[in-house]
């Protein structure tokens, strides 16, 4: 279940074995058949790609576009199975079974081709959303809030000599005192000054996963923990406090980081209860620019929501192929479901709006990002981009060579766009 099933060694071997299944199931006893096997791949790659673009070109299913790699490998699996199909008739008795065993094949080839593409699961486990993580230990962390983000004048005892290679990653069940939202549990990630004898007050980063997902996507896709790591590595072991917890409440849902009747009160979790659970179990600030929030597709889209409209409790924000605003992708459902109907409560809650009623920003940063391939999302972060920007907003914008709306890009944006926000956390230069 740990196997790496995104790496050369798994790879390069499934794909050997592929590539030899399809080469003895294409050879066929007469030229017929041969021709027969050809056709049936030939017919069964069109049908693949002939799916891909009508569930994405013409339906829009999933809201997003697909890579030519994608396109590819779904082409690729279909044709294999066809070809296996071929071979299932006026065969020996020892090619059907070659044949049956070569449909998973071709199907888990498929598979791990797109999921390099999109850069989802590590390993099994990943796939089918085994946590890897055990509950979080707190060691000398305390409840405290301080002002300012000044972090190095909160500690007197820590000495290099003190601060452990690398952070901490636990489980924490926060509870929804307030909210009474059914949140799954969170994933924190504590930086290796965190677990020094007397650690320093810290930054606080929120990091809200994409829909459908759940909090330890950020993690194990997303790269939280290594990113995080890496950058402590070169800060004497400071970062922020990593917190991902549940905004949807399942994985088909969608609450829209608001508080609605239908689906919950997502927002006042976030911003009440995880906010006081953090206050009551780490040392933090009450300073805004001491709190950022980080997050993919419909988390980053919350992330958006939480900067603009709530300047006084998140003074930044990065964003991974963000939404224009809260969405169901239906106007009039997004406004039944999410705002009760009221179509001012709704227009009231996009960005757009929460940006042009906080204006002039005295001390936001907010940085956008998307794949260069995924157009759509490159077009809502350029507009959301001008907006903030207009509201008084320090705002940058990321472009993500050669990915779309996946998590190769999620880590391209947390690489190249977490520098700008740490200067704002205190943290760097």
């Amino acid at each position: 279940m740990t196997l790496r099933i995104d790496e050369p060694p798994f790879l390069s071997a499934l794909y050997v074995v592929a590539g030899v299944l399809a080469l003895y199931l294409l050879i066929r006893p007469t030229w017929r058949r041969t021709l027969a096997g050809l056709t049936a791949a030939v017919l069964g790659g069109l049908a693949g790609w002939f799916l891909v673009w009508l569930v994405t070109d013409v339906l829009d299913v999933f809201g997003v576009g697909l890579t030519p790699v994608t396109t590819l490998w779904t082409a690729l699996g279909f044709g294999g199975v066809s070809l296996a199909i071929a071979n299932l008739f006026r065969s020996r008795w020892w090619r059907k079974v070659i044949a049956a065993v070569s449909i998973p094949v071709f199907a888990a080839t498929a598979f791990c081709g797109i999921n390099v593409d999109f850069g989802a699961y590590r390993n099994l486990n990943d796939v089918f959303g085994v946590v890897p993580y055990g509950a979080l230990q707190l060691h000398s962390e305390h409840g405290e809030v301080v002002a300012g983000t000044d972090w190095l004048a909160t500690t007197t005892t820590a000495t290099t000599a003190d601060v452990p290679a690398k952070g901490e990653v636990g489980t924490v069940r926060i509870p929804a005192t307030e909210s009474r939202f059914p949140a799954r549990t969170a994933v924190v990630y504590l930086p290796p000054v965190a677990l020094t004898p007397n650690p320093p007050a810290l930054p606080v980063l929120y990091a809200l996963s994409g829909q459908p997902g759940a909090p330890a996507d950020m993690f194990t896709a997303g790269g939280m923990a290594t990113a995080m790591d890496a950058f402590a590595a070169q800060h004497d072991g400071y970062a922020p406090i990593v917190v991902a917890a549940d905004q949807l409440g399942g994985p088909g849902r969608n609450p829209m980081c608001v508080d609605s009747r239908d689906y919950g009160d997502s927002a006042t979790y976030l911003l009440t209860d995880v906010r006081n659970w953090v206050r009551s179990n780490l040392r933090v600030s009450s300073d805004p620019a001491g709190w950022s929030v980080f997050g993919y597709s419909q988390g980053a889209t919350c992330a958006v929501q939480f900067a603009s409209g709530r300047p006084d409790l998140f003074g930044s924000a990065l964003a991974s192929s963000s939404e224009l605003g809260p969405t169901l992708g239906n106007e009039e459902l997004t406004i039944s479901t999410g705002f009760g109907g009221s179509k001012k409560a709704y227009e009231k809650a996009q960005p757009a709006s929460l940006l042009a009623a906080h204006a002039p920003y005295r001390d936001s940063v907010m940085v956008f990002g998307a794949g260069a391939m995924d157009a759509k999302y490159s077009g809502f972060a350029r507009t959301l981009y001008e907006e903030a920007k207009g509201a008084g907003v320090r705002a940058e914008l990321l472009s993500s060579p050669g990915t779309a709306h996946d998590w190769k890009t999620v880590r391209y944006v947390l690489a190249h766009g977490f520098p700008v926000i740490a200067r704002q956390l205190g943290l760097g230069s």
